[in-house]
């Protein structure tokens, strides 16, 4: 056990020291104010305070920790071995900057609780954090400082019995429109059919006449390839259903839909399965809970974990939305105009509550990509994403993080804007799983 002093024992110190130590590096931890203790103690420690008591492990401490609610800081970016950091200390602290109120800074999203103008789905953009103008937004900075100062912390302490922990992958399947033409109303088809010959799209016109007099599969349903592929690599993999009324944003079929139903129930036998809470369910907390009611009654299970469509979710509200109904993990923590570490971290983290000053029962698990980020917003090529890809991986497991992917069924379709985009998918398997 390695013990922390500081002049007060705060939620905030409590809740970064466990996340740097013990779900990143590995370590318990214990706290401490009486400055008798701390010497008694014959194992490792430090001290995390503004003076230090004498010649022991020391990081000065920036008053972040110790403060509650948030104001607009002035962050002055640094070095440390060619790695960007904040909170600079002084020559007397072992590291140069103050890793615990950086750290802190960055993964409870301190940045978004402060004014910002939102794009056009009300989302926080990723042009105005830190990390994007820092030019460390596809660096798991957090993770990546924590090991380094583990390296410190080993040779001021090398007899200490230090643990490993494992790189793991994690492949997330969006369900946006579970099929293209199929098990749609006779509405929305003959619209459909009228809007495409209005738009000369021939192609297109027999394409879904074909599907729906089942002369061709469905060129969305590509769940059993989905399941194949999880099979042959052996993969984690969670798929998150729209269970939402139709709207503008929300196009799938309807979840009353019998075909979609017994669909879920393929999926729970195979995979883990969650909630992809609608467009509009953001800002209205009994359509989350109908949503969820609905999945909870085709699964026959409680629903635990959710991703929200569009990754439309303002802090603190979407997640206290969220932890009213008793979801447990959440992965919408990702950007959709660039792939990278919105949170700066690649470690799932328990949600911090700035506004009460506690932490959640609610995980969150940070994704580093997302399928229609590489297409839509970055406008690359399935060789240039996989180039990406790889990169995006080898952060991560350089400090044997979780490499968390978003994907729709709708990419391995090769229909549409997704045409060439077949194989990207596996190709993303060989690299997460090698």
């Amino acid at each position: 056990m390695i013990l922390v002093y500081t002049h007060k024992i705060t939620p905030r110190v409590r809740y970064i020291f466990k996340h740097i130590f013990f779900r990143t590096l590995m370590l318990n931890v214990d706290f401490t104010t009486k400055v008798e203790e701390f010497v008694a103690h014959n194992g490792p420690k430090l001290s995390y305070t503004n003076t230090a008591l004498g010649n022991e492990f020391f990081v000065k401490s920036n008053p972040l920790l110790f403060e509650q609610g948030v104001n607009d800081l002035e962050l002055k970016i640094q070095k440390w071995d060619e790695i960007p950091c904040f909170f600079n200390t002084n020559l007397k602290s072992t590291i140069p900057f103050d890793i615990f109120a950086a750290s802190f800074y960055l993964i409870s999203r301190y940045e978004e609780y402060l004014p910002h103008v939102k794009d056009i789905h009300g989302r926080y953009t990723a042009e105005q954090s830190i990390a994007y103008k820092e030019g460390f937004l596809e660096k798991p900075v957090i993770d990546i400082w924590a090991f380094k100062f583990l390296a410190v912390l080993q040779n001021k302490f090398p007899d200490y019995n230090y643990k490993k922990r494992d790189y793991k992958f994690i492949s997330t399947i969006d369900i946006d429109n579970a099929f293209a033409y199929k098990h749609k109303s006779l509405i929305r088809n003959v619209g459909g059919f009228i809007n495409d010959f209005f738009k000369f799209k021939i192609l297109d016109i027999w394409n879904r006449f074909a599907v729906i007099v089942n002369l061709k599969k469905d060129h969305f349903d590509t769940f059993d390839k989905i399941l194949r592929l999880k099979k042959e690599y052996k993969v984690n993999t969670i798929f998150f259903f729209l269970m939402g009324d139709y709207t503008t944003f929300d196009t799938n079929i309807s979840a009353a839909k019998n075909r979609y139903k017994l669909l879920i129930k393929q999926m729970v036998d195979y995979a883990k399965v969650g909630l992809h809470p609608s467009y509009f369910s953001m800002q209205n907390t009994s359509t989350l809970k109908k949503e969820k009611e609905r999945l909870e009654s085709i699964t026959n299970m409680p629903t635990k974990r959710s991703r929200q469509h569009y990754l439309r979710f303002n802090l603190p509200e979407t997640y206290q939305h969220l932890i009213d109904l008793e979801i447990e993990e959440d992965y919408s923590m990702g950007y959709a105009s660039n792939v990278g570490f919105r949170a700066s971290t690649c470690t799932p983290f328990y949600f911090y509550d700035i506004d009460f000053e506690i932490q959640t029962p609610l995980k969150v698990f940070p994704f580093a990509l997302m399928d229609t980020t590489l297409n839509d917003y970055m406008k690359l090529t399935p060789k240039q994403s996989l180039g990406r890809i790889r990169d995006l991986k080898n952060e991560v497991k350089a400090v044997n993080g979780t490499f968390i992917t978003l994907f729709h069924n709708e990419t391995l379709s090769d229909y549409l804007r997704w045409k060439g985009w077949k194989r990207l998918y596996e190709s993303m398997l060989k690299i997460a799983t090698s």
